[in-house]
């Protein structure tokens, strides 16, 4: 029983980031539904047995923010 809902509840976390990622107009908001995907398909990477993959998504995810958070950092130096 824990295990469905733990199941649906990552789901549900994977699937409103993507709809937050969708329809947010802001870069900040879409760079946080990005993250809110990444926790929600963390537990089924891991449930599938990829723990490289894991480990591999968990390193790489935060680099890219960094990275993004510069360039949108830039475009509003840029516009001012």
């Amino acid at each position: 029983m824990i295990d469905d809902i733990s199941i649906l509840l990552f789901g549900f976390l994977a699937i409103a980031g993507t709809l937050m990622a969708a329809f947010s107009r802001e870069e900040f908001e879409k760079l946080i539904s990005v993250g809110i995907i990444a926790a929600g398909i963390m537990p089924f990477i891991i449930a599938g047995g990829y723990t490289d993959v894991a480990i591999a998504v968990s390193l790489i995810a935060p680099v890219t923010t960094i990275f993004i958070l510069m360039v949108c950092r830039s475009d509003a130096d840029d516009s001012a």
